[in-house]
């Protein structure tokens, strides 16, 4: 993230804390759909999605007084996002987002398959819908605080130190859970790649 984009932000939180509304719409419009995506990584039902995601924006704005800017906006924002997730899928008895048959729908929406799509023969083209698949089902098999890390590394591009601010815990407890989910997710891709165990990637 620039440091111009980081100023942009903090002006617009500060024209907020002064009630100017409108700043604070042009920060959810900024940030709604990364939130959202961010979220999807832990309830899988898309309306329960976007109820959490209104929810932690509403939460952030009621905390909004109380936002110092010692991280950037949407770390912070992020934190709340998932608190609430977290809160929610506590009240709803669940812990983990349950498997559901859309990963075939999404891989066509994961992150990396923009540059997976420029192998454009049938057979890396399910290659590569296999990989997202296996990708996918390992992420949300993962513990929660692994999975985190690893979403907000591989899908948000935060650096280690914004994902220790977000996470509220020190770097090097990020890059353990960071490794730990690569590990996982590279152990379930090796028999598709035909890789041998002591190749990660």
């Amino acid at each position: 993230m620039a440091q111009g984009d980081r100023e942009i932000d903090q002006q617009l939180v500060e024209r907020a804390q002064k009630g100017d509304k409108r700043a604070f719409d042009l920060l959810v419009l900024k940030y709604q759909r990364k939130l959202t995506r961010l979220l999807s990584r832990f309830i899988r039902n898309a309306s329960e999605v976007d109820d959490v995601a209104q929810e932690a924006l509403i939460k952030a704005y009621r905390a909004l007084p109380s936002f110092r800017g010692e991280s950037a906006f949407y770390t912070w924002l992020y934190r709340i996002g998932i608190n609430t997730a977290k809160n929610y899928l506590v009240a709803m008895g669940r812990r983990a987002p349950t498997s559901t048959g859309l990963d075939a729908e999404e891989a066509e929406t994961f992150d990396d398959n923009d540059r997976l799509r420029d192998m454009n023969t049938p057979e890396a083209e399910l290659m590569s819908k296999q990989m997202a698949s296996v990708v996918n089902e390992t992420m949300r098999t993962l513990p929660e605080e692994l999975r985190t890390a690893i979403t907000l590394r591989e899908i948000e591009g935060l650096s280690y130190e914004e994902i220790a601010e977000a996470m509220n815990c020190p770097i090097g407890t990020v890059r353990s859970r960071i490794f730990r989910a690569r590990e996982t997710i590279a152990a379930q891709l090796r028999p598709l790649l035909g890789t041998s165990d002591d190749k990660r990637w």
